[in-house]
């Protein structure tokens, strides 16, 4: 799996945590040959693409902008790599998480950056149904990596 990671701003403690996340979601939903792009950030940050972007006047804890759900023109000669499309992680809001729900920054972190990918993946949380269904996915995978709510 290819994973561009920036940062805004530069914070190096959750990248393998992030990439172990990512390229477990990768080999779990038969993705592992897509390319994912993750910009970490702060809560200044993602509230201006919260609010630019989906109309809420807010900070978050993880956006995720899926490339694969419009209909896109075929490029010819392009790239055959698949690419899933970005996540955008507020680290200060995912640290702020982890002290309300009282368990660790990398298990959020790990958490957020699974959420997120589901999401590229088509998984949505808008209806009961959906929502039951990517909660069980999120657990799924969490096990996967081996991540309880420390």
């Amino acid at each position: 799996m290819e994973i561009i990671i920036s940062n805004e701003p530069e914070e190096q403690e959750y990248i393998e945590n992030i990439r172990t996340a990512i390229e477990t979601v990768g080999r779990l939903y038969g993705v592992a040959d897509s390319e994912v792009s993750v910009t970490l950030t702060d809560n200044e940050h993602i509230h201006v693409i919260n609010r630019e972007y989906r109309g809420v006047d807010r900070p978050t804890d993880v956006i995720s902008f899926a490339f694969n759900e419009s209909e896109e023109p075929e490029v010819v000669g392009g790239s055959t790599v698949n690419m899933l499309g970005d996540l955008i992680i507020s680290l200060e809001r995912a640290e702020e998480q982890a002290a309300d729900y009282g368990h660790s920054v990398r298990r959020e972190v790990a958490f957020l950056t699974v959420h997120g990918m589901l999401h590229l993946l088509g998984y949505d949380h808008m209806e009961d149904e959906e929502r039951e269904e990517m909660e069980a996915e999120q657990r799924f995978v969490m096990d996967k990596l081996g991540i309880s709510r420390d």
